[in-house]
């Protein structure tokens, strides 16, 4: 049985419209985290993340310096994975580049609206849209954020709606 959290989830979050730059950014590290992991020890975690993290504040991450990098690889509380926590930070200065806002850069590879899928077996891990974004999040200095961790934020964020058609969870609209 899956549990109470992942349930609260699927259904308050996933694939609810989500635009802003600092909650882009914090849901972007999260699946970052989650690469090669169940997401349910994600979402366990994410009090331990945001507080670790200072609240995924852009600003306060970027700054980060190797002190940082060591309180975190010993906080017990979030994945200990030095590249995923440096890829963090790294995203941070990033994010603070950038000459666009976030959250308008990620939703341009937005694709257009499809009905829902059928089934589980329908929906796909990677998509011509998650591609161009991995990749042009690349060219930006971002890391960790390939092809299934871009469409993993484009559905947790309801770029994309991929509640299978049965779902009682409403359709999106941007």
């Amino acid at each position: 049985m899956q549990s109470q959290l992942y349930r609260d989830y699927h259904d308050q979050e996933w694939g609810r419209v989500l635009r802003g730059r600092a909650a882009l950014f914090e849901r972007m590290s999260l699946e970052a985290f989650q690469s090669g992991l169940s997401w349910l020890i994600i979402l366990r975690k994410r009090n331990n993340f945001r507080k670790a993290f200072d609240g995924f504040n852009i600003k306060k991450v970027a700054a980060y310096t190797d002190r940082d990098v060591a309180r975190l690889m010993a906080d017990e509380g979030i994945v200990r994975n030095r590249a995923k926590i440096e890829a963090t930070i790294s995203n941070a200065r990033a994010v603070a580049e950038l000459a666009v806002d976030l959250s308008d850069l990620l939703w341009s590879y937005a694709p257009p609206r499809r009905p829902r899928p059928k089934t589980l077996a329908d929906v796909p891990s990677i998509t011509p849209e998650s591609q161009a974004m991995a990749k042009d999040l690349k060219k930006r200095g971002f890391r960790f954020v390939g092809p299934t961790t871009a469409y993993a934020l484009m559905q947790a964020t309801g770029m994309v709606d991929d509640h299978i058609a049965s779902c009682w969870v409403p359709p999106t609209v941007t």
